[in-house]
C-alpha cells in the first residue's frame, strides 16, 4: 500500500490539518481498512494516532486506487468536540455511554 498526499491545508478555526490523499494498493487487491490507513498516515505525517481521523475512503472503479480525506487535530479534546460520534466510532471503535 502506498499513500500519496495530494493536498494539505491548515484550519486554525477548528484547530486541525485537512489532508486529501490517494492510496495505491496493487499488492493487496483489497481496499485497505481505516485502521491500516490511519497507521500509515500517522507515520507519514508524524502525527499521533489518537488525533488522526479518516473521514472517508472512496475506491475508484476498475483501478487499485482510492482517494481519501483525513484530519489531524491539535489535541484529542479538540477532536472530540468537533467530530461526530459515528466518525469516532468508525475510527476508534468506541461506543456511546448509553449503549
Amino acid at each position: 500500500m502506498e499513500i500519496l498526499v495530494e493536498r494539505q491545508k491548515d484550519n486554525p478555526l477548528l484547530k486541525r490539518k485537512e489532508i486529501y490523499f490517494r492510496i495505491r494498493y496493487e499488492d493487496t487487491k483489497v481496499t485497505p481498512s481505516r485502521k491500516d490507513v490511519r497507521e500509515k498516515l500517522s507515520g507519514l505525517l508524524n502525527a499521533e494516532l489518537e488525533r488522526l481521523v479518516v473521514r472517508w475512503i472512496k475506491p475508484e472503479f476498475g483501478r487499485m486506487e482510492a482517494e481519501g480525506y483525513a484530519l489531524v487535530y491539535d489535541t484529542e479534546e479538540d477532536m472530540r468536540a468537533v467530530e461526530e460520534d459515528y466518525v469516532l466510532e468508525r475510527n476508534f471503535g468506541e461506543r456511546k455511554e448509553g449503549e
